[in-house]
């Protein structure tokens, strides 16, 4: 049985791109195929304008696969070291490359613990980390934000749209399909091995022949009166519902006022921006 039955995919430079499916829809295959850890049996792959899996082309790639697995006897700060050294990033920028991450994950201050006794958020968060260490242009996330709590959540969506901002390709594949529309440049839907369907995200969702309006609260008259005033017009108003923020917004607000009241934490801080040595493709470090 194949996996891939034929897909045509286009990731351009600087863009965050979705890649999105149901368990066993070929997302894994895919990226294991960009990664040339499989090989495809017919059809030509190129990444980063280099055939996959060249020593060259994994340099230049950041990756994050769905289940990370760490040295457990290693600390936080170890393991990013010895990420740093497998990557060939220059001893002379590894310490500072490392600490700089520690704090944009908010694991300063759990560095010095072994990442055994991590929990599972706080071990997505050394993952990103070592994802981003060598300063690759294209960066694969492999469901990011599998483990991590609504903050950390926030702050993987600002990650991404940073290191957007700072010319990364980023390719994402998530089950939060949410997180995904938030972020994402365009997407490609997998079922069956086949992209079913596929564009930017803004005109796939895009509701035909309808508009949303946000406006202050009518009042009982002036509701009658925009109703009437819609029914002359033709327009058919299919619901009026209050707005609301997010479950999230709301979350993240009492988070981060029990956080400025001194409240104390013993899993990951609250975490910070991204280093300054992650450039844009071809700037010096």
């Amino acid at each position: 049985m194949k996996a891939l039955k034929g897909i045509d995919l286009q990731v351009r430079k600087g863009e965050v791109f979705g890649l999105l499916g149901p368990n066993g829809s070929g997302k894994s295959t895919t990226i294991q195929i960009l990664l040339g850890l499989q090989f495809p049996t017919e059809g030509s792959v190129s990444i980063l304008n280099t055939p996959p899996g060249s020593v060259e082309c994994k340099k230049r790639i950041g990756y994050l696969p769905e289940d990370s697995v760490f040295y457990p006897f290693l600390t936080g700060r170890e393991m990013l070291i010895l990420c740093a050294r497998l990557s060939q990033v220059a001893a002379s920028d590894r310490n500072s490359r490392v600490e700089a991450l520690l704090e944009m994950v908010g694991l300063t201050s759990a560095a010095d613990r072994e990442i055994g006794d991590y929990s599972k958020g706080m071990q997505r968060r050394i993952g990103i980390a070592q994802a981003l260490i060598h300063d690759p242009d294209l960066i694969i996330l492999d469901e990011p934000t599998n483990g991590l709590d609504p903050i950390g959540v926030r702050q993987v969506k600002d990650w991404i749209r940073g290191l957007k901002a700072r010319g990364k390709t980023i390719l994402i594949t998530s089950h939060l399909l949410a997180d995904v529309e938030e972020v994402c440049d365009r997407v490609s839907i997998l079922y069956g091995g086949k992209v079913q369907d596929d564009g930017a995200v803004q005109d796939i969702l895009e509701h035909q022949n309808r508009s949303q309006w946000l406006t202050s609260s009518p009042n009982g008259g002036q509701r009658e009166k925009l109703d009437l005033a819609f029914k002359e017009e033709g327009v058919e108003v299919f619901s009026v519902e209050s707005s609301r923020r997010s479950l999230e917004d709301k979350f993240l607000e009492t988070v981060e006022s029990a956080r400025i009241e001194g409240e104390e934490t013993e899993g990951a801080e609250y975490g910070g921006q991204l280093p300054a040595f992650l450039n844009g493709p071809g700037e010096p470090s």
